[in-house]
């Protein structure tokens, strides 16, 4: 049966970034509309009353679907394309997937998002003035606690939820990699979580990640390098 999947997203939106990977590691066509979502256009919010994005809209038989918010999403595509599989074949990987991915949405965001992301790309959007930087330093301590948690999951492990790649991986790299467009992660001091980052960076699904821009929000010389 065919789909036609249209995805309503914000580019530096981690979020949206992890539906993003999803859909492309399993290689599925998708129509891209990006929104500035903090000026709450009602074509959006009648789609999502929370105004917040990803969401997908999928239409099949001149019918549609619309499903709303990161892991709705996720686990919507992954019922529906279960090939490959990316929460795990076994459920204890499956279980920590979940964990994981639970771990970056919220005690991420709140502790280093909430705090980077907060000062150096919503501040600049809304218009609210000059980043504080006791704030910044505060992500950046956070940011330096989270990468050291990664750092030892991935001593013992392949992939962050065990051993094989997952929608946990797409979820810690969503989040980084919007954190990395400021340039604001110290891979030089975790050497595994920046070998893990360099594998996934190197993967096709990432590349419309990489190639992301928005006006007047330049990244890192290093952004899109392959080899940082």
């Amino acid at each position: 049966m065919s789909v036609e999947r249209t995805l309503h997203h914000f580019p530096l939106d981690p979020a949206s970034r992890q539906v993003r990977l999803a859909l492309g590691e399993k290689r599925l066509p998708f129509v891209e509309i990006q929104v500035r979502y903090w000026e709450m256009p009602p074509e959006f919010t009648s789609l999502n009353p929370s105004g917040m994005p990803p969401v997908l809209v999928e239409t099949r038989n001149q019918r549609n679907l619309v499903v709303c918010e990161t892991r709705a999403i996720l686990e919507h595509i992954e019922e529906t394309e279960t090939e490959p599989p990316l929460l795990g074949r076994d459920a204890g990987e499956r279980a920590e997937a979940r964990r994981l991915l639970q771990w970056f949405d919220r005690k991420f965001d709140n502790e280093v998002n909430g705090f980077l992301l907060h000062e150096k790309m919503e501040k600049r959007l809304l218009r609210m003035g000059a980043p504080d930087l006791a704030a910044l330093r505060q992500g950046r301590e956070a940011l330096r606690h989270h990468l050291g948690y990664i750092d030892g999951l991935l001593q013992t492990r392949d992939w962050l939820a065990g051993r094989r790649m997952s929608l946990a991986d797409f979820a810690a790299a969503a989040h980084l990699s919007v954190i990395d467009y400021f340039g604001d992660v110290p891979w030089k001091d975790f050497q595994a979580a920046k070998t893990w980052y360099m594998k996934l960076k190197s993967r096709p699904a990432f590349r419309p990640i990489l190639a992301d821009r928005w006006p007047g929000l330049a990244p890192a010389a290093h952004y899109d390098d392959l080899d940082f």
